[in-house]
């Protein structure tokens, strides 16, 4: 494998988050808190929570507060909330959260559609929680929706992007993270990207965020590991999708992220098994078909039983 790729590559799980936000079917608060704990023991760099975004608007995600409460923390893990304004921020506060996501989308009519506000206010709200939250232990990651395409308005321009990361350093903000929020992103875009990203803020911890609704997640998982990027949000079972987004679909699994970077030699320091056992119990947990395809296929040096009828033909040809 090229020596141009990291050596280590961090793997951030958010199905209990991104995955379970819009199901039709609301998983116990229990279930959730076993589920994390089980990934908490499997090498994951972060585990996203939740969201404390209004009941209303995100029902599955009403029991964040007590998840958070109930879950172990005694690993390396970051546990993360998505965090939508400076209420969600107190809540994050007083349950002594490690790291709050705060997200906003490139494009203005995006933004609207997620978050009910502009551009503009959104950097302003950010800049509050970002003086709210100073002087605490907790860590802040600033996340860039649509960045590689839009549903309403289509691309958006670099210069656009690199603008938003600017705005959120100046914030204070401690890692950044570019979402492909509908699975527009090619494999050449995310390269170029990401390589102009890191030739800015080559000290930037930089994380990529890609959903599979094309079929390029993994592609572009790869364009970016050219290009030096060394982290990446994924979703056991490869649930997931936005849900104020127009034809999205799931996030790239996480187990054949771990399996595709084991296969090249990459470290992720991610079990996979423990990630397959789990996809399997999450599949039970929802009770429908998910989309992610090791769990189905086995790993890719798996070996099966040779059938009984091969077996007598390659007898036959030795007698």
């Amino acid at each position: 494998m090229s020596a141009d790729l990291p050596k280590r590559v961090f793997v951030n799980e958010v199905v209990t988050r991104d995955g379970f936000q819009s199901e039709p079917e609301f998983v116990p608060t229990g279930t959730k808190i076993e589920l994390i704990n089980a990934l908490s023991d499997l090498g994951l760099n972060k585990i996203e929570v939740s969201s404390f975004v209004s009941p209303r608007a995100v029902p599955n995600l009403s029991d964040a507060a007590e998840v958070f409460q109930g879950i172990r923390k005694d690993t390396p893990t970051r546990y993360v909330a998505l965090v939508p304004n400076q209420k969600g921020c107190a809540r994050a506060l007083e349950l002594g959260v490690d790291e709050i996501n705060l997200v906003m989308s490139v494009s203005e009519s995006h933004n609207l559609a997620n978050m009910r506000m502009t551009c503009d206010q959104s950097l302003q709200q950010f800049k509050d929680i970002a003086e709210m939250a100073s002087g605490a232990p907790m860590r802040l990651n600033g996340s860039l929706a649509t960045t590689f395409g839009c549903p309403f308005e289509g691309q958006q321009s670099q210069q656009r992007i690199l603008g938003f990361i600017d705005a959120y350093l100046e914030r204070g903000f401690h890692s950044l993270t570019l979402a492909d929020t509908t699975g527009m992103a090619v494999p050449n875009q995310v390269q170029s990207l990401c390589e102009e990203v890191r030739k800015r803020w080559p000290e930037l911890e930089l994380t990529l965020h890609f959903h599979n609704t094309r079929g390029l997640g993994l592609a572009n998982v790869y364009a970016a590991l050219v290009a030096g990027v060394d982290q990446f949000d994924a979703s056991l079972g490869g649930l997931g999708g936005c849900p104020f987004a127009p034809g999205a679909t799931g996030n790239i699994c996480t187990e054949d992220l771990v399996h595709m970077l084991s296969e090249m030699g990459l470290d992720s320091g991610v079990d996979l098994d423990g990630l397959l056992l789990q996809s399997q119990r999450l599949e039970e947990i929802v009770n429908h078909d998910l989309p992610g395809q090791v769990r189905k296929a086995g790993k890719r040096n798996d070996t099966r039983p040779l059938p009984q009828s091969v077996k007598e033909l390659m007898q036959d040809g030795r007698s």
